[in-house]
C-alpha cells in the first residue's frame, strides 16, 4: 500500500473520530484542573483509549495523572505523540490544552486504526503539568523516552507555524528571615527581611544590563511585612530565571543566587533560597521532522506562519524543550484563534472550545499522523533527523544534565509553559 494512501486512510479513520474528539476536547474544556491535578482529563482520555481497544498504563512514568499507550510492531522505529491537558489557575485553558489533548488523541487512535499496516511503532503519552512543574522531565526521569526515535505535539495559537520559540527557564522562590521590631520605638532592635529582598532585587535589576539579549530576569515581591510600624520579619519574591539553553541557564542562575546572598549579607537576615525541582530547557527543532510536518499541514490547507517574522526577542518556555534535547522532536503551532489574541488570556479560553479551535483538534490530529507516516515511511527522513539532532548533541547532553535538581522543589508558580 503505499504511503499516499496510508495518508488518506488515517485521516479517514480521524474524521470518523471527529465527533469523539471534539467532545472529549470541550469537557477537558469545562473541567479546568492544574498541574499534577489532571484526574479528570485523565480519566476521560484513558477510557476513550481503552474504548478503542488499546491497553493504557495508567500514572505511568511514577506520575499520577501521566499514562501511557504503545502500539505497532516491535523493533520498528518508534514515534511518540504527546498529549497535554493541565490548565491555568483562574483562566482556565486559556492556553488551549483541552485542542493539545485530543489533537494527540486523534492521531494516535487514527493510527491504530490502520492495524497490521502500520510499519512503525507508537507510544502515545498523556503528560501533566506543563504550566508548572514540568512533568515531561519528571516522565523522562523514569524512562519515559527511552527507545524513541523521535517525538511530536502541537500546540494552539493565533496562527499556524511549524515551531515555537522557546528558551530555559528556571523558577525560584526566595524568602528572607529578620527580626520583628518597633518600626519607631526600636528600629535598631531589628532585621528588615523586605530591606533584604528589595537589595536583591534592584541588584538584579542592575545585573540586567549585563546579561546576554536572550536572558531574562523577572520577579515579583510575594510578601513584604505586616504593617508599617513593624519592622518586617519575613519577606518573600518569586523569580524566573531563562537564557538561550540549559547551560547559560546554569550560568546566569549562579549570578542571581549571588544576588540573593547579598542581600541577606547586607542586612543581616537569613536566605531561604529554593530553585525548583525542573529546569525547562529551550526548545531543539528538528528542522526535517518540522519540514514534513509543514507539508501535511499546507496540504490540509494550513497556511504557515515563516519563524523569521516572528519580532527579535519573542520568546517562552515549555518542557516539551527537555524532550526535545533527548530525541528528535517538533512543537508546532496550530490556529485556533485571530492572530491578534493572545495566549493565557481570557479572551483565549473562548476560542479553545470555538469552531476554529475544533478544526485544528482534528487538523492537528491528521498532521500528526501523517507526519508520523512519513517518518515511518522514509530512511532518509530518520536519517536527517538523526543527523540534524546530532549537530548539537553534546550541548544537548550538558543540558539534559542540568535540567533536573533532585534536592529542588516543586513549586507553585503560574508557569512553564510555551508563552509563559
Amino acid at each position: 500500500m503505499s504511503l499516499e494512501t496510508l495518508k488518506r486512510e488515517v485521516c479517514d479513520a480521524i474524521d470518523a473520530l471527529r465527533g469523539e474528539l471534539v467532545a472529549a476536547s470541550h469537557a477537558i474544556h469545562a473541567h479546568p484542573e492544574l498541574a499534577f491535578e489532571e484526574k479528570f482529563a485523565a480519566a476521560l482520555l484513558t477510557k476513550t483509549v481503552e474504548g478503542h481497544g488499546l491497553a493504557v498504563q495508567r500514572g505511568a512514568y511514577g506520575v499520577e495523572t501521566a499514562y501511557a499507550a504503545e502500539f505497532g510492531p516491535k523493533g520498528a522505529p518508534v514515534m511518540s505523540l504527546l498529549s497535554e491537558y493541565d490548565a491555568l489557575p483562574g483562566i482556565g485553558h486559556a492556553c488551549g490544552h483541552n485542542v493539545i489533548a485530543t489533537a494527540g488523541l486523534g492521531a494516535a487512535l487514527g493510527l491504530s486504526k490502520l492495524g497490521t499496516k502500520l510499519t512503525g511503532r507508537v507510544r502515545y503519552m498523556g503528560t501533566p503539568a506543563e504550566e508548572r512543574g514540568g512533568g515531561k522531565e519528571f516522565m523522562a526521569q523514569a524512562g519515559a523516552f527511552e527507545g524513541v526515535d523521535a517525538s511530536m505535539m502541537v500546540h494552539p495559537a493565533g496562527f499556524d507555524m511549524v515551531t515555537m520559540p522557546c528558551i530555559a527557564l528556571s523558577e525560584v522562590e526566595v524568602v528572607y528571615h529578620g527580626r520583628a521590631a518597633h518600626a519607631s520605638a526600636m528600629a535598631f532592635r531589628g532585621l528588615n527581611a523586605l530591606d533584604a529582598l528589595v537589595s536583591a532585587y534592584q541588584s538584579i535589576a542592575q545585573l540586567r544590563q549585563h546579561i546576554q539579549q536572550t536572558e531574562r530576569i523577572h520577579g515579583i515581591i510575594v510578601e513584604g511585612g505586616l504593617a508599617p510600624n513593624i519592622v518586617p520579619e519575613r519577606a518573600a519574591g518569586r523569580f524566573y530565571v531563562r537564557a538561550r539553553d540549559g547551560v547559560e541557564l546554569a550560568a546566569l542562575k549562579k549570578r542571581v543566587q549571588a544576588c540573593f546572598e547579598a542581600g541577606a549579607l547586607a542586612t543581616g537576615t537569613r536566605l531561604e533560597a529554593t530553585w525548583g525541582k525542573v529546569d525547562c530547557l529551550d526548545l531543539k527543532t528538528n528542522w526535517p521532522l518540522a519540514g514534513a510536518y509543514e507539508a501535511n499541514a499546507r496540504a490540509l490547507g494550513r497556511e504557515l506562519m515563516d519563524p523569521n517574522l516572528l519580532p527579535p526577542g519573542l520568546a517562552g518556555s515549555t518542557d516539551m524543550g527537555n524532550v526535545s534535547h533527548r530525541v528528535p522532536s517538533i512543537h508546532p503551532m496550530i490556529a485556533v484563534s485571530p492572530p491578534s489574541v493572545v495566549i493565557h488570556n481570557a479572551e483565549f479560553t473562548a476560542y479553545a472550545k470555538s469552531e476554529k479551535a475544533d478544526k485544528a483538534v482534528i487538523d492537528g490530529a491528521k498532521a500528526l499522523a501523517m507526519t508520523t507516516l512519513d517518518f515511518f515511511a522514509s530512511d532518509n527522513l530518520r536519517a536527517a533527523a538523526k543527523a540534524d539532532f546530532a549537530k548539537s548533541k553534546d550541548l544537548s547532553k550538558a543540558a539534559v544534565g542540568s535540567a533536573y535538581h533532585k534536592n529542588g522543589a516543586l513549586l507553585g508558580g503560574a508557569g512553564a509553559c510555551g508563552c509563559c
